[in-house]
This record gives structure tokens, sequence and C-alpha cells, in this order.
């Protein structure tokens, strides 16, 4: 098998040097090309897991490994070449254009004070195309919807050109008609090879894009491996704690409740 993307090797961390462990004994291997969707209730540490794998925060015992290598042995320009977060949502403080707001995907790629180039604004434009967005380039970001906003942070993380794309619950806050949109989107990444991790509250999202599961709850990883394998009544109703129904609809999972 090939060195994973991204590694977690008996992984604790908590918030507080005496506090409770949000993560405890946390192993888990991401694989390049795959697609893994992190299930699990509140409180989980999913979120969590997402921002140690970014350097934001610091395992308190076990360490995180990106591409074999210490997460920690990398600039932080170099892990935003890596990685990239297209996150729940993200304040804006300034009246950014969309294209300028994408165009802030290339800094990783840029010199300190360096300005972007005729190739890091084509780069932006078509990540701005490729969300069905170019014709709201020169829109104030702070004018759009909050479907059109959700897009306009993954154009920027696109524009970024990472090996690791990371989404922290990204259908959230969607209605039906921007889900479907940003669903189809990411299906398209994931047909081109682009490795993914993603958290979310909902089983059909993960059905939807996954090609492997990891279900959590308080802080420890409960089950992992193909999507099929692991997506069962059994598995879901021990993580929520509540009765779940996993059936096969026209050959895809949906889950009942």
């Amino acid at each position: 098998m090939s060195t994973p993307l991204l590694a977690f090797d008996r992984v604790h961390f908590g918030y507080q040097p005496d506090g409770r462990m949000v993560l405890r004994d946390l192993s888990l291997e991401i694989q390049p090309g795959t697609v893994t969707a992190i299930l699990g209730p509140n409180g989980a540490g999913k979120t969590t897991l997402l921002h140690l794998a970014l350097g934001w925060l610091s395992p308190r015992t076990g360490k995180v490994f990106l591409n074999g290598c210490p997460l920690g042995s990398y600039s932080r320009r170099a892990l935003g070449q890596w990685m990239a977060l297209v996150p729940q949502s993200e304040r804006i403080p300034f009246e950014y254009s969309v294209l300028e707001y994408v165009l802030l995907g290339r800094a990783p790629h840029l010199a300190p004070l360096e300005m972007p180039g005729v190739a890091d604004c084509r780069i932006a434009a078509q990540a701005l195309e490729s969300v069905g967005l170019d014709r709201l380039d020169g829109r104030a970001i702070t004018t759009l919807s909050g479907g059109e906003r959700q897009l306009v942070l993954l154009a920027r993380a696109l524009a970024q050109q990472p090996r690791l794309l990371l989404l922290d619950e990204p259908t959230a806050h969607l209605d039906l008609g921007n889900k479907a949109r940003l669903l189809g989107l990411l299906q398209g990444l994931a047909a081109q090879g682009v490795t993914m991790l993603l958290t979310t509250h909902e089983p059909q999202v993960a059905a939807a894009l996954a090609s492997r599961l990891v279900l959590m709850r308080e802080g420890q990883v409960r089950h992992h491996g193909p999507l099929e394998q692991v997506l069962t009544s059994e598995h879901l109703s021990a993580t929520y704690g509540v009765p779940v129904r996993v059936i096969q609809v026209d050959g895809k999972q949906v889950v009942w409740l």
C-alpha cells in the first residue's frame, strides 16, 4: 500500500492542560485518491481532527504525519500548498470582490508581499468557473447568499491547488438546490482523483461522496473502512445512540431514523 497522505498515530488531544480529552488514542490513515467521510454526533471531535490535520492544534501525545513526514517539519507555506480547508462558514471583514477573495487561495504559492500574477488570476478564474460563479467575479462577497458563499469558499480552496481537500460540514445551512449543486461538484472532484477528508452530520452526504467512512463517538474512532462495510444499521445506531436503519434503494444505501 502507498504511503498515507495523512496519518494520525495514537493521538490524544484536549483543549485544557488538565481538562478532558477531546480525542483519545486516535489512529487513522487517509490514502491518496480516496474520499473519507467522518460521521459522528456533536462533540465527537470531528472538527478538532481537521484542525489537528492543518497544524492549527498540536496533539497532547501522539503524532500527525503528512506524506510520511511529521506535520511539524512543514512550514506554514508548505502546508498551504499541500492542504486547503473549506470551513462551514467564515467571517469576512472586508469588501472583497468574489475574484479577489478566491485569489487569497494563491497565497501559499506566492512569496511574502508578492502580488498575484496573470497565471494566479487565471487559476482563480478557472476555480470560480468550476463552481459556476464566474459571472459574479466582480460582486462584493458580502452581497452573496449563503449558498453562493459556500461555493466561493470551495473555489478559494480549489485555487490553492491542494493535494488534500479538507471540508468541515460542507453542506451545512444549504438548501436542497445548493446542496445538490455542491455534492455534484465534489463528486466530480472525486472522479478526478482528488483526495478529500470531510466531516458531516448527514449520513446521506457521506453515502453520496465517500469511498471510506469513519464513525466517531466521544473522541474515538469506533469504526472505519470501506463505506459499504461501515455504513450499517448496527454501526450507526451505536454511534448515535438511537435506532437507525440502513436500507438499499435502487442499489444505493439510504439511512432512515
